[in-house]
């Protein structure tokens, strides 16, 4: 044997937390020529890949219209604001979320008021959705965290009973469904992102509202250009919040194999839940009645920053969403929280930890760091 080889050592690459890199690579013929129709026609706002994929993504979601946006932030800003929430106004949503889902809030002058969520499912618990009525809720924004459907059946009959209004915050949760039913469907308007590191991204921000309401989406439409209802009228305060047409060209062909990623992913759970059967991790658990497409897969764990750096040590790319509590953070620190302190929030914190997952995940990376998690014990 040449002993160069035999002493040679073994060359691991790293494992990003996404890599959108091979999925480039593998859409490359689909995405070039999408792309250089968008420049050749020189039609770079609100061109017909705009209204072509606002047609295509709300028919994946089951409803009638689709309204492209800037990001998933506007998304659903415009939805509130469309929805008439303002200044005076209490809007119910998750403690545990990014902090978008509580700026949205504020940008209509209402209050958000954040209910504690179940360890189990990092979901809102519906349970103590009733402690955080008040005269002032005028809405609630289930969260589909992770890509795990919140409980909508749960959270439909509480707002139907307080004629509260319902925006899902559906930004990671791209072919999540419940009952059968695709997320962003449930309440007046559903909302979502396309960040570039969503299940189905974009490459740059972006994001969209989906609504059954015709009116609702006209009003959107409105307030994403300007409030313009012809070329230099504008009928009300608008907004300049429109999804370019080069990023709906990318999304289009992105949207084509979005059932089969999201396959991978399941596929890839599968693989960390066998992996990881005997650590001392506690696991996501997809609940009940639920799809989970697992835009992240968060566990729990007792020495959490130590396997954190750990993993970083091996090559091993990790994230955690989110550190610091929405009621711990600047602008919120006055904020009701239900209950006080958001105690299961807060412990959380403490403990999660995103694993790298992505369509393009293998079996053997898996495996690595599924033994990585397990050596830590």
């Amino acid at each position: 044997m040449n002993p160069e080889i035999k002493s040679s050592p073994i060359v691991r690459r790293e494992i990003p937390l996404v890599d959108l890199v091979s999925q480039y690579r593998s859409l490359r013929e689909e995405l070039l020529p999408a792309i250089e129709h968008v420049l050749e026609s020189g039609n770079f706002i609100l061109g017909e890949e705009v209204a072509l994929f606002e047609k295509e993504f709300s028919r994946y979601c089951g409803v009638v219209h689709g309204i492209g946006v800037a990001s998933g932030t506007e998304a659903l800003h415009l939805a509130l604001h469309a929805l008439g929430i303002g200044p005076g106004d209490e809007v119910i949503t998750a403690a545990n979320t990014f902090i978008a889902t509580a700026f949205a809030i504020s940008y209509t002058g209402a209050t958000p008021v954040f209910v504690d969520v179940r360890a189990d499912d990092y979901n809102l618990d519906v349970s103590l959705l009733e402690q955080a009525l008040t005269r002032r809720t005028k809405a609630i924004i289930p969260v589909h965290l992770y890509g795990q459907p919140a409980n909508m059946d749960a959270i439909m009959r509480f707002a139907n009973a307080h004629n509260l209004k319902v925006v899902e915050d559906a930004c990671q949760a791209h072919g999540a469904s419940y009952h059968g039913k695709p997320v962003g469907s449930f309440g007046q308007a559903g909302c979502f992102s396309f960040y570039p590191g969503k299940n189905l991204g974009a490459y740059g921000d972006g994001g969209a509202v989906v609504t059954n309401d015709a009116e609702l989406a006209e009003r959107i439409r409105l307030l994403r250009q300007y409030g313009q209802s012809e070329k230099y009228i504008h009928a009300t305060l608008g907004y300049n919040s429109r999804l370019d047409t080069l990023q709906a060209a990318i999304l289009l062909a992105k949207l084509k194999p979005l059932e089969e990623w999201n396959e991978k992913r399941r596929e890839a759970a599968r693989l960390y839940h066998e992996f990881l059967a005997e650590s001392k991790a506690m696991l996501p658990r997809e609940q009940p009645n639920a799809r989970h497409v697992y835009h992240l897969y968060v566990i729990q764990h007792e020495r959490r920053e130590a396997l954190r750096v750990e993993l970083l040590a091996k090559g091993i790319q990790c994230g955690i969403h989110y550190p610091v509590p929405l009621h711990l953070q600047a602008p919120y620190r006055d904020a009701r929280t239900i209950p006080l302190g958001a105690p299961v929030t807060t412990r959380l914190a403490q403990r999660i930890l995103s694993l790298p997952i992505y369509p393009e995940l293998t079996r053997v990376q898996i495996k690595r760091i599924a033994q990585t998690v397990k050596a830590l014990e």
